[in-house]
């Protein structure tokens, strides 16, 4: 059994939880530990971005595009957009941020894969959960929460960022110049997701294209785990868990690959 289990480990790039357990300490210390207040700045910049929207719009509308509560409906557009974005990133930077660490033979790139995706998602389900949660219980939101398509939206969500996180790991560190390139590929995201509307109430030509973003069947998801009323017939789970699946494997293969010279140069 031991010799079975060394030999997944070995074919999988993945030395075991103990080194895992390692590195998410030591992220944990240099990202958090190291500025003022820690966690803490994890769930106000959420909840600041989340009020400058509510400020804004509810002086430019009389009520949000779905129920009656600004802060809710933004609040489920801008956290999993946020989860994917930020979880890809971290994966993203894995080679930058743990380069000293992996010239040792006994951690592999797919330990320190790991290592960042499970904290920054444990960080951003904490922060769900308070910001939500804190929602809730200020205002009216008549809200009627539908666990099973919560955590659908919340593991959506992951499994992209883990995917593109991992096939960015190895374009930005063989591509340096792809690096810049993603970012202002992106940066529309923010405005094309469904944050800011709904994807229902879009014009036909819009739903032809908008459909192939990812993110508004995630948006679309978590809106419907929380408003008892919105169906979000239009979300399809197979197709974003089919493009992360996607790039998750081609990201490995290459890292597995040229991993060890990427880290060398």
């Amino acid at each position: 059994m031991d010799r079975l289990k060394r030999k997944v480990e070995r074919n999988l790039g993945l030395r075991g939880p103990r080194t895992v357990l390692a590195l998410m300490l030591r992220e944990m210390a240099t990202t958090y530990g190291r500025s003022p207040g820690g966690y803490i700045w994890a769930i106000l910049e959420p909840v600041g971005a989340i009020a400058l929207l509510t400020v804004v719009f509810s002086f430019m509308f009389h009520a949000p595009p779905l129920g009656k509560s600004f802060p809710l409906f933004y609040a489920t557009g801008f956290l999993p957009f946020t989860m994917f974005n930020d979880v890809g990133n971290k994966v993203a930077q894995t080679i930058r941020f743990s380069k000293p660490l992996l010239s040792y033979p006994s951690v592999t790139i797919v330990d320190a894969i790991a290592a960042r995706f499970v904290l920054n998602l444990l960080t951003h389900v904490m922060v769900l959960y308070i910001v939500i949660g804190g929602i809730l219980v200020v205002f009216d939101t008549r809200a009627l929460l539908n666990f099973p398509a919560i955590v659908l939206a919340v593991t959506m969500a992951a499994s992209l960022g883990l995917g593109v996180g991992t096939l960015n790991c190895y374009l930005m560190s063989a591509f340096p110049i792809w690096e810049r390139s993603w970012q202002i590929l992106t940066r529309p995201l923010f405005v094309i997701s469904g944050i800011f509307f709904l994807f229902d109430t879009l014009p036909e030509a819009a739903h032809d294209v908008l459909w192939f973003n990812p993110l508004i069947h995630i948006v679309g998801e978590m809106r419907k785990g929380l408003y008892p009323t919105y169906s979000a017939d239009y979300v399809s789970p197979a197709f974003v868990f089919m493009i992360s699946f996607a790039c998750l494997a081609l990201g490995l293969l290459f890292l597995r690959r040229d991993y060890r010279r990427l880290v060398n140069e």
